[in-house]
Order: structure tokens, then C-alpha cells, then sequence
């Protein structure tokens, strides 16, 4: 066979016998370019970062603050912040909340630290609530026999007796009167109890009523001191029944008329004295 024998169609080689040249693969040309730019391509990533690495020490600019760096950030790679809507806020309020892992390239000056919120002072002695002050201690007059001075007229029941007064608010309350001018003379002395009423003798025993508003009751609730041995004692005569003087008699307060003998003078000694409640 010839050398100018006609070459068969390439793309029926096995019909003549023909295979194609494989010795050489298509597209070796471009492959070779491929692989200059990838390494052209490595190579100034690697330039790039080695020029970071060598700014990493310098202070980074306020402006571009790093941000926390993710487990699956690439290593040697600093991301910056996105500047948030609200840039006019001071930067002491955007570090209230500290970020989870601290970052090396922080700004360490004053100003960017954050600032200590100061202590609300506590509330001084004076500014404190304080408790209500107690009213002061009554001004009545509770009356305090000579002979019994351990006893105290009390009214029980609606009658005046001659009682011991214990610590109990209701029996100090009621062994203490207010002395005031007579109703039907005011150079002697009317009593009023706890509740508004007087005390007045009725049939010569001394009782509590409430003011009737008559000349009897008047009379009857009104009492003038006589002075007697010992000192500061008293003996309170009846204006309507002159000549009769209160006396306690089985620790009952009745309107006797004056005895000069047996204990009459010694029962019917009583003294004014601080009201009890």
C-alpha cells in the first residue's frame, strides 16, 4: 500500500484498519494554563496573608473594631463589625453586654472600657418612715384613797367603787376621770368618765349618768374640796347636801354626813392624783 493512498475518515477508523494518534491528549494546552493561574492564584493568597499576619500586632482603628471570631471562621481571617443603625450611640452603652470570648485586639483605653454604674446611696436615718408619735399621756385625774392608797375610784357597773387597778387598759381607763369647774359652782370640781358621763350622787351613792341637763343634776354632780391633814389631801363636801362628805364604806363611794369619831375622817381622805390610762 502507497504513502498517497487517501486517508480514511477519521471517524470510521475501524472500518480501515486506522487508529487516531492518542499520544498526545486534547486540551493539554489549556490545562497548562489552568494550573499556571491556580498557582499564580495560591501565591498571592499566601502573600496576602502573610502580609495580615504582620499587621495583626498594630492597634486596630476605632472605626473598624473586630467582632468575636467563630469556631468556623478560617484561621488567620478578621472579619469587622457592620455598622449598626444606631452609631450614635456611646460606646460605654455597646459594652454593657460583654461579647462570649474576648477578642486580643480590643482597644485597652479608658475611654473604651466600660464605665461602673455608681450605687443608688441608702436612705439616710432621717429619711426613713418614722413611727408615728405616741400621743401624750392623759391629763385626767384619777383619785387615790388616804387609807387604801393601793386603791383607786373606779366606776363598775355604772357605780363608783373603791378598787386595786391592775395593768389592764380598760380598768386604768376607768379608774381615770377629767376634773372640771362644778356645774353648779365653779369654784369646786365635777368629774367626767371615759365616755362623756358625770359623776353624781344619787340617793347619797355615787353613781355615773349622763347630763340631763337639770339644776338637780347639776347640783348632785358637783363636789368642793376641803382641805385635811395629811398634806394634799382633800375631803370632797356635796353642794346640795352641805355637811356631807364622800366616803368609801365596804369599798363603796356613798355621800355620809361628817362624823368626828371612828374612821370617817381616814375614809373620806382622798388625793387628786395623774390620771392612770
Amino acid at each position: 500500500m502507497t504513502e498517497d493512498k487517501s486517508r480514511p475518515p477519521q471517524d470510521r477508523p475501524w472500518e480501515s484498519g486506522w487508529a487516531p494518534d492518542t499520544t498526545r491528549a486534547p486540551g493539554t494546552r489549556r490545562l497548562w494554563l489552568a494550573g499556571a493561574l491556580a498557582l499564580a492564584t495560591v501565591t498571592a493568597c499566601v502573600t496576602a496573608i502573610a502580609v495580615m499576619d504582620s499587621q495583626a500586632g498594630e492597634p486596630a482603628a476605632e472605626s473598624a473594631e473586630p467582632t468575636t471570631l467563630s469556631s468556623s471562621a478560617p484561621g488567620g481571617l478578621i472579619s469587622f463589625a457592620t455598622p449598626s443603625k444606631n452609631a450614635t450611640q456611646t460606646p460605654a452603652k455597646d459594652r454593657e453586654r460583654p461579647s462570649p470570648t474576648p477578642t486580643t485586639s480590643a482597644s485597652t483605653s479608658p475611654s473604651a472600657s466600660p464605665k461602673p454604674r455608681p450605687k443608688a446611696p441608702k436612705p439616710s436615718k432621717s429619711d426613713r418612715t418614722s413611727p408615728a408619735p405616741k400621743p401624750p399621756k392623759s391629763s385626767g385625774t384619777s383619785i387615790r384613797s388616804v387609807n387604801h392608797p393601793d386603791r383607786y375610784w373606779r366606776v363598775r357597773d355604772g357605780y363608783v367603787r373603791l378598787d386595786s387597778i391592775g395593768s389592764g387598759p380598760e380598768q386604768r381607763e376607768d379608774a381615770t376621770f377629767r376634773r372640771v369647774a362644778g356645774l353648779a359652782d365653779s369654784s369646786c370640781y365635777s368629774f367626767i368618765t371615759a365616755d362623756g358621763g358625770y359623776l353624781r350622787h344619787r340617793s347619797f351613792v355615787l353613781v355615773k349618768n349622763s347630763d340631763d341637763g337639770s339644776a338637780l343634776f347639776r347640783q348632785d354632780a358637783t363636789f368642793c374640796p376641803r382641805p385635811v391633814y395629811p398634806s394634799g389631801a382633800v375631803m370632797l363636801e356635796s353642794v346640795n347636801y352641805p355637811g356631807r362628805f364622800l366616803r368609801h364604806r365596804n369599798f363603796q363611794l356613798r355621800l355620809d354626813p361628817y362624823q368626828h369619831y371612828g374612821d370617817f375622817r381616814a375614809d373620806a381622805s382622798f388625793r387628786l392624783v395623774g390620771g392612770l390610762d
